[in-house]
């Protein structure tokens, strides 16, 4: 089985590094990377510090070019949101007649309507995909999507530290569980996944967006960890009010939330002083994935006619935040 990785950072890397250590000869590991990235996979292969201490090196073929990888099985897309546009054309550029695209990003997805029946049914989501670009290179038919419960961040280029969690659901954007979804979730179980197949991906994702469209922004604005913004009254409030805003928005699109925004909380705040994706990529100076996590919101929001002040306050700061520093 060939296996690509393109964007070769913490979730990335941490799929492919289990992967191909657990696989061995049964998998062709590749991975489409650059720069400081690209140097070090070739010299040291993809290294994983595992929660225990051990260290994995898994060797893979690296190459910036896609004509040098070739045609693939499966491809696993785990670039952040505003480089999906800059990789599609070489994700395209390694499909085969059977090549499946596994989806490994925060927020709503480009194809995330392609299927959900509903008030959105084929709505394209511009603040996702300008110009529908991702759309014409990755058709949805290609899609396997995902939701990651897995907690890791990269030291340095090609090494990843996985803190916690194996968790993958994996869905086909049309529903149902296809025979090939079902087969990749049982290899991705025999090599040490938690990896389960839904009826509907679109709901996990919302789900999961639920929870981290709030504690992502505020932190890149305040510099805070979670515990900190939770543990702050009129905060807390504020986060519920954006919550609450998503609840609805989810109820009308059909991926209801089964749970309150108190429940949330207190799950959050069990996991302690933790920095999110987003203000990690703020203190690097990294540009952050906005669009994705919350511009999709407030543009669903618009499309079914329905208010979102808080979510719009949220956006607006952030955003803002983001432009002064050369964030976005």
């Amino acid at each position: 089985m060939k296996v690509c990785i393109v964007g070769a950072g913490a979730i990335g890397g941490w799929f492919g590094a289990y992967l191909g250590h657990a696989s061995g000869d049964e998998v062709r590991l590749s991975a489409l990377a650059r720069g400081a990235t690209l140097a070090a996979l070739r010299h040291h292969g993809l290294r994983l510090d595992k929660p225990d201490g051990e260290r994995i090196s898994v060797p893979l073929n690296a190459s910036d070019r896609p004509e040098d990888l070739g045609p693939q099985d499966l491809m696993v897309v785990a670039v952040k949101g505003p480089a999906l546009a800059s990789v599609a054309p070489a994700v395209a550029a390694l499909l085969g007649p059977e090549t499946r695209v596994l989806v490994a990003m925060n927020g709503v997805p480009w194809w995330f309507f392609d299927g959900l029946p509903g008030p959105c049914q084929g709505l394209h989501l511009e603040s996702v995909d300008p110009g529908g670009v991702v759309r014409a290179l990755i058709p949805s038919e290609r899609v396997i999507g995902s939701v990651v419960h897995a907690s890791c961040a990269t030291p340095e280029p090609g090494l990843v530290k996985h803190v916690m969690g194996m968790g993958l659901i994996l869905g086909a954007p049309a529903g149902g569980r296809p025979a090939h979804i079902e087969q990749l979730a049982a290899q991705l179980q025999q090599t040490g996944f938690n990896a389960t197949v839904s009826d509907c991906i679109q709901r996990d994702i919302w789900f999961k967006l639920w929870g981290n469209m709030t504690m992502n922004p505020i932190s890149a604005l305040t510099g805070a960890t979670c515990d900190r913004i939770l543990d702050d009254e009129l905060v807390r409030g504020f986060v519920t009010n954006v919550m609450r805003e998503a609840s609805e928005i989810g109820a009308r699109i059909g991926c209801p939330v089964d749970q309150t925004p108190e429940q949330r909380h207190a799950v959050t705040r069990k996991l302690g002083a933790f920095k999110t994706s987003m203000l990690q990529d703020v203190e690097a100076g990294r540009t952050i994935e906005l669009q994705a996590l919350v511009g999709s919101v407030r543009e669903i929001a618009q499309h079914i006619g329905l208010a979102t002040p808080f979510t719009d306050a949220m956006l607006g700061l952030t955003r803002l935040m983001a432009q002064t520093r050369g964030l976005l």
